[in-house]
């Protein structure tokens, strides 16, 4: 797949919503919402693989994933935050960012892989998250 194909690099994610561009990705909050604040974070520019960002590049995605599970942190106090690259079937270079709480769904495991394309919690409610993570961005 190429840039021309890639969602990412289109910005026509459906199974997420786009809560800020940072220095050297952008930040989506996921449609499904089973772990509040779920978030992915995605390098801008097309690349496959964390080693094929140039040295600077991949400095400035580690600030941004650091700078978004900080405001994650500070926004809903998860009991801790996992994070996830993949890659497999969607070859853009990407971290899922959940939060997990103690005693939730899918505490001490791993998270569900749901890419939802509607939102899992009313649009009240998600706005009102989005807004939480822009506050401590």
């Amino acid at each position: 797949m190429d840039a021309s194909e890639c969602r990412y690099c289109q910005d026509t994610v459906d199974w997420a919503e786009k809560v800020a561009d940072l220095s050297a990705s952008t930040l989506y909050l996921t449609k499904d919402q089973s772990n509040k604040g779920r978030c992915i974070l995605a390098v801008k520019g097309h690349h496959g693989e964390p080693f094929q960002l140039p040295d600077q590049e991949w400095a400035a995605f580690s600030a941004d994933l650091r700078r978004a599970a900080k405001a994650l942190n500070s926004a809903f106090k998860p009991d801790k935050i996992n994070y996830g690259a993949y890659g497999d079937t969607y070859p853009h270079f990407h971290f899922h960012i959940v939060p997990k709480y103690r005693g939730g769904k899918s505490w001490g495991g791993p998270f569900d892989m749901n890419l939802a394309p509607q939102r899992t919690v009313p649009d009240a409610e998600f706005e009102s998250i989005i807004a939480e993570i822009k506050k401590y961005l």
